[in-house]
């Protein structure tokens, strides 16, 4: 199972709406076949290793990191697959939440008088598939925060100023990250502070969807990121389409969405379901400090990656969080499993915001 792991993480990021799946086929215990899911509209990874173990198949048990789907979609029933082949055994670890599998997969499998064990290894296959778990289920995307701070939690010198305040290791860790993301959302503030292409720059790496929060549409048609020849732009905001630079914009390629208001500001949670529907299941909010404080004080954060470098600003600088409203320490918003990885000098810090978020 770890090996279907290892398969299913090759393209993770690459596979919404869908999740991340690996599968191996191993008989007489050797490994006789691998495959993962390479993304939307092509063959499972149990069709995958399948077609590759051939008439081998028969009598060998088959590993996935996620319960085999009984429907048809875009592709065949995975369990009917299973079975033609002359799968003995199947061992799964993430069950699968989706009205259309759900228990369904399994079942089947077992009429057709295969063994089937369920949920091992499956809190690290239920890793890979976080977004995917939570659309199925509430209708939202998974959400990260992510910021490069101080050691006293500044984003930015009072003068603004934040390049560079995490080492060039954390940057490439930063990148990384964007290239599993399916959107990254920032504010018009950052835009305007920072004119950041949002784009993932090593060779091999996927631009996911820019989604810039412009109430107002205060910025600049000219910044980078709204090169649309670089990634797909939406622009999330309160004003109509035929607004003079709502045009320009549209001239540009840029995707304008006009959503409802709350205090003020695009009301996050309707652009949150607009994300799902369009199948971006994984968001990552790269801010600033207002935005942080809008997904943090809605409840709509899922966890926090926090990269902090060995430096100080002191006060007045920037902290990476905005005003989250009048707070006492039992009221505070509350992160759970806080883990912490050295990268270089700089510390990564990963932990997810309290349950009922």
């Amino acid at each position: 199972m770890k090996r279907a792991v290892a398969e299913a993480k090759k393209a993770l990021g690459r596979t919404h709406p869908n999740p991340a799946v690996g599968a191996v086929i191993v008989k007489a215990g050797q490994v006789i076949a691998t495959g993962f899911h390479a993304r939307a509209g092509t063959p499972h990874a149990e069709a995958v290793a399948l077609a590759k173990a051939g008439p081998r198949a028969k009598g060998a048990t088959l590993y996935s990191t996620l319960e085999p789907c009984n429907h048809q979609g875009r592709t065949p029933p995975c369990t009917e697959a299973i079975i033609s082949a002359g799968i003995a055994r199947v061992v799964y670890a993430s069950a699968d939440p989706n009205p259309l599998v759900n228990g369904k997969g399994h079942r089947r499998l077992v009429a057709a008088g295969v063994a089937v064990v369920p949920e091992v290894l499956r809190e690290d296959a239920d890793a890979l598939n976080q977004p995917f778990f939570k659309s199925v289920t509430t209708g939202l995307p998974w959400v990260t925060l992510k910021a490069g701070v101080t050691l006293d939690g500044k984003l930015a010198t009072e003068a603004r100023r934040s390049k560079w305040i995490t080492s060039e290791a954390s940057r490439a860790r930063a990148q990384a990250l964007r290239n599993q993301v399916d959107a990254i959302v920032v504010g018009a503030g950052t835009v305007s502070a920072d004119d950041p292409q949002l784009t993932t720059r090593f060779p091999g790496g996927r631009n996911p969807v820019r989604v810039v929060l412009d109430s107002r549409l205060g910025s600049a048609p000219r910044a980078r990121v709204f090169d649309t020849s670089e990634a797909r732009t939406i622009v999330a905001t309160l004003v109509s389409g035929q607004h003079a630079r709502a045009r320009a914009l549209a001239k540009k390629g840029v995707e304008l969405w006009t959503l409802p208001a709350r205090h003020g500001q695009v009301a996050l949670r309707p652009l949150l379901e607009k994300l799902c529907k369009a199948g971006l299941l994984h968001v990552l909010v790269e801010g600033g400090a207002e935005v942080h404080a809008a997904f943090i004080g809605q409840r709509l954060a899922d966890e926090l990656m926090l990269f902090v470098a060995p430096k100080l600003f002191g006060h007045p600088g920037l902290t990476w969080v905005g005003e989250l409203g009048r707070l006492t320490p039992a009221t505070a918003p509350t992160l759970t499993g806080l883990r912490a990885e050295a990268i270089g000098d700089d510390l990564l810090l990963h932990a997810r915001f309290a349950s009922g978020r």
